[in-house]
Protein backbone atom coordinates (compact mmCIF):
# COMPACT_ATOMS: atom_id res chain seq x y z
CA UNK A 1 0.00 0.00 0.00
CA UNK A 2 1.67 2.91 -1.30
CA UNK A 3 1.08 6.68 0.67
CA UNK A 4 2.92 8.49 -2.18
CA UNK A 5 0.51 10.85 -4.11
CA UNK A 6 2.47 11.90 -7.16
CA UNK A 7 2.68 7.60 -8.12
CA UNK A 8 -1.33 7.99 -8.26
CA UNK A 9 -1.14 11.34 -10.13
CA UNK A 10 1.11 10.09 -13.04
CA UNK A 11 -1.18 6.93 -13.23
CA UNK A 12 -4.08 9.76 -14.07
CA UNK A 13 -5.60 8.54 -10.61
CA UNK A 14 -8.84 11.37 -10.08
CA UNK A 15 -8.64 10.49 -6.87
CA UNK A 16 -5.22 11.53 -6.53
CA UNK A 17 -5.60 15.02 -7.96
CA UNK A 18 -9.04 15.92 -6.36
CA UNK A 19 -8.09 19.16 -4.74
CA UNK A 20 -10.47 19.36 -1.37
CA UNK A 21 -9.23 22.62 -0.83
CA UNK A 22 -11.16 23.29 -4.21
CA UNK A 23 -14.51 21.70 -3.08
CA UNK A 24 -17.10 24.18 -2.08
CA UNK A 25 -19.11 21.54 -0.06
CA UNK A 26 -15.67 21.03 1.85
CA UNK A 27 -15.17 24.57 2.38
CA UNK A 28 -18.92 25.26 3.02
CA UNK A 29 -18.54 22.50 6.13
CA UNK A 30 -15.21 23.77 7.11
CA UNK A 31 -17.29 27.61 7.49
CA UNK A 32 -19.37 26.72 9.26
CA UNK A 33 -17.98 24.86 11.41
CA UNK A 34 -15.77 28.29 12.41
CA UNK A 35 -18.99 30.03 12.11
CA UNK A 36 -20.41 28.07 14.95
CA UNK A 37 -17.00 28.55 17.04
CA UNK A 38 -17.01 31.85 16.73
CA UNK A 39 -20.71 32.19 17.54
CA UNK A 40 -19.83 30.09 20.87
CA UNK A 41 -16.85 32.30 21.55
CA UNK A 42 -19.69 35.91 21.35
CA UNK A 43 -22.21 34.03 23.21
CA UNK A 44 -20.84 31.56 25.16
CA UNK A 45 -21.25 27.68 25.78
CA UNK A 46 -23.77 28.35 27.64
CA UNK A 47 -26.00 30.42 25.81
CA UNK A 48 -28.50 29.50 22.79
CA UNK A 49 -26.77 27.46 20.14
CA UNK A 50 -27.02 28.87 16.68
CA UNK A 51 -29.75 26.98 15.97
CA UNK A 52 -31.95 27.83 18.76
CA UNK A 53 -31.18 31.46 18.02
CA UNK A 54 -32.39 31.11 14.41
CA UNK A 55 -35.61 29.06 15.52
CA UNK A 56 -36.71 31.04 18.15
CA UNK A 57 -35.49 34.38 16.46
CA UNK A 58 -38.12 32.87 13.74
CA UNK A 59 -40.92 32.51 15.96
CA UNK A 60 -40.50 35.27 17.72
CA UNK A 61 -40.65 37.29 14.33
CA UNK A 62 -43.60 34.89 13.19
CA UNK A 63 -45.90 34.38 16.39
CA UNK A 64 -48.07 31.81 15.70
CA UNK A 65 -46.23 29.91 13.07
CA UNK A 66 -46.71 26.33 12.26
CA UNK A 67 -43.72 23.38 12.74
CA UNK A 68 -44.10 23.05 8.79
CA UNK A 69 -43.41 26.94 8.10
CA UNK A 70 -40.66 26.99 10.77
CA UNK A 71 -38.78 24.13 8.53
CA UNK A 72 -39.52 25.90 5.61
CA UNK A 73 -38.30 29.18 7.07
CA UNK A 74 -35.02 27.85 8.82
CA UNK A 75 -34.11 24.81 6.79
CA UNK A 76 -33.61 22.41 9.67
CA UNK A 77 -35.51 19.08 8.82
CA UNK A 78 -38.99 17.90 10.67
CA UNK A 79 -37.62 15.89 12.94
CA UNK A 80 -34.44 18.54 14.60
CA UNK A 81 -37.31 20.89 14.18
CA UNK A 82 -39.97 18.62 16.30
CA UNK A 83 -37.19 17.46 18.83
CA UNK A 84 -35.73 21.21 19.44
CA UNK A 85 -39.50 22.64 19.45
CA UNK A 86 -40.26 19.50 22.37
CA UNK A 87 -37.19 20.51 24.56
CA UNK A 88 -37.47 24.64 24.14
CA UNK A 89 -40.87 24.37 25.38
CA UNK A 90 -39.66 22.01 28.12
CA UNK A 91 -37.00 24.94 29.10
CA UNK A 92 -40.33 27.27 29.29
CA UNK A 93 -38.67 29.29 26.01
CA UNK A 94 -41.60 28.28 23.63
CA UNK A 95 -45.50 27.38 24.35
CA UNK A 96 -47.46 25.56 20.98
CA UNK A 97 -51.18 25.68 20.92
CA UNK A 98 -53.46 23.96 18.82
CA UNK A 99 -54.76 26.70 15.79
CA UNK A 100 -58.08 27.44 15.89
CA UNK A 101 -58.58 26.95 12.14
CA UNK A 102 -57.22 23.46 12.00
CA UNK A 103 -56.94 21.66 15.02
CA UNK A 104 -53.59 19.44 13.56
CA UNK A 105 -51.55 22.47 13.09
CA UNK A 106 -49.59 23.63 16.53
CA UNK A 107 -49.04 27.70 16.37
CA UNK A 108 -45.69 28.45 18.51
CA UNK A 109 -44.83 31.60 20.35
CA UNK A 110 -41.83 32.53 22.50
CA UNK A 111 -42.30 33.03 26.04
CA UNK A 112 -41.09 36.13 27.75
CA UNK A 113 -38.22 33.81 28.91
CA UNK A 114 -37.35 33.07 25.51
CA UNK A 115 -37.33 36.96 24.31
CA UNK A 116 -35.28 37.25 27.15
CA UNK A 117 -32.87 34.73 25.79
CA UNK A 118 -32.73 36.14 22.54
CA UNK A 119 -32.40 39.68 23.51
CA UNK A 120 -29.05 38.28 25.96
CA UNK A 121 -27.93 35.93 22.82
CA UNK A 122 -28.18 38.80 20.05
CA UNK A 123 -25.25 41.43 20.71
CA UNK A 124 -23.07 37.73 20.46
CA UNK A 125 -24.99 37.27 17.58
CA UNK A 126 -24.35 40.44 16.05
CA UNK A 127 -20.25 40.34 17.24
CA UNK A 128 -19.73 36.49 15.64
CA UNK A 129 -21.44 37.62 12.15
CA UNK A 130 -19.18 41.05 12.37
CA UNK A 131 -16.23 38.23 12.59
CA UNK A 132 -16.99 36.12 10.45
CA UNK A 133 -17.24 38.68 7.49
CA UNK A 134 -14.30 40.75 8.92
CA UNK A 135 -11.77 38.82 6.56
CA UNK A 136 -13.33 40.65 3.34
CA UNK A 137 -13.72 44.08 2.52
CA UNK A 138 -16.77 46.27 3.05
CA UNK A 139 -17.28 45.92 -0.61
CA UNK A 140 -16.83 42.14 -0.59
CA UNK A 141 -19.42 41.86 1.97
CA UNK A 142 -22.68 42.30 -0.07
CA UNK A 143 -21.55 40.41 -2.49
CA UNK A 144 -20.96 37.03 -0.45
CA UNK A 145 -24.15 37.54 1.71
CA UNK A 146 -25.72 37.83 -2.50
CA UNK A 147 -23.86 34.99 -3.63
CA UNK A 148 -24.71 32.91 -0.32
CA UNK A 149 -28.51 33.78 -0.62
CA UNK A 150 -28.19 32.41 -4.29
CA UNK A 151 -26.77 29.30 -3.76
CA UNK A 152 -29.48 28.38 -0.87
CA UNK A 153 -32.37 29.37 -3.29
CA UNK A 154 -31.14 27.85 -6.08
CA UNK A 155 -30.37 24.75 -4.41
CA UNK A 156 -33.51 24.79 -2.72
CA UNK A 157 -35.42 25.07 -5.49
CA UNK A 158 -33.67 21.97 -7.04
CA UNK A 159 -34.20 20.13 -4.18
Amino acid sequence: MSGDKTTHAAAGDSLASFNLQDAPGHLLRRCQQLAVDLYTAEVGSNGLTPRQFALLLAIYQNSGISQVDLVRQTGIDRSTVAEMVARLIKRGLLVRQRTETDRRTNALAVTPDGEKQLRAAQPGVMRSQDRILEPLSPAKRADFIALLRQLVETLEQRG
